[in-house]
């Protein structure tokens, strides 16, 4: 019985989390405009190709991380991710009122998805 629900949390964890970075890519197409212009804000060079790169990564490691292949490096390489992208478009540190306790809020966030990542990684080796 503890194997059976072991197996459904693993496999539930997996399209949670892997999910999130599929319909978060699916999303950036639909904001291509802002988040360039984000990007761009922070003096990133060739915004909108860092952006369908970091789009194009997260969608096919998000899927690997659904589908239960190449879970540990698709986690990690999701942890280092999310880490850059919370550095890139959330920089509190530059922020004040409102729009800093939202940037904090996103960063612990962030930093919970990157633990489950981090589980996830450490479930395969």
């Amino acid at each position: 019985m503890h194997e059976t629900a072991a197996i459904i949390a693993l496999i539930l964890g997996r399209l949670l989390l892997g999910g999130l970075f599929v319909v978060g890519g699916i999303h950036h197409f639909f904001l291509v405009v802002p988040l360039t212009n984000a990007i761009e804000a922070r003096g990133i060079p060739l915004a909108k190709w860092v952006l369908f790169a970091g789009t194009t990564f997260q969608l096919i490691a998000g899927t690997l991380l659904i589908g239960g292949l190449f879970v540990a490096p698709a986690a990690l390489g999701l942890a280092a991710f999310t880490a850059v992208a919370s550095i890139m478009l959330l920089d509190f540190w530059n922020m004040e009122g409102i729009a800093r306790d939202h940037a904090v809020n996103g960063w612990q966030l962030n930093l919970a998805v990157i633990g489950g990542l981090l589980i996830a990684a450490a479930s395969t080796m």
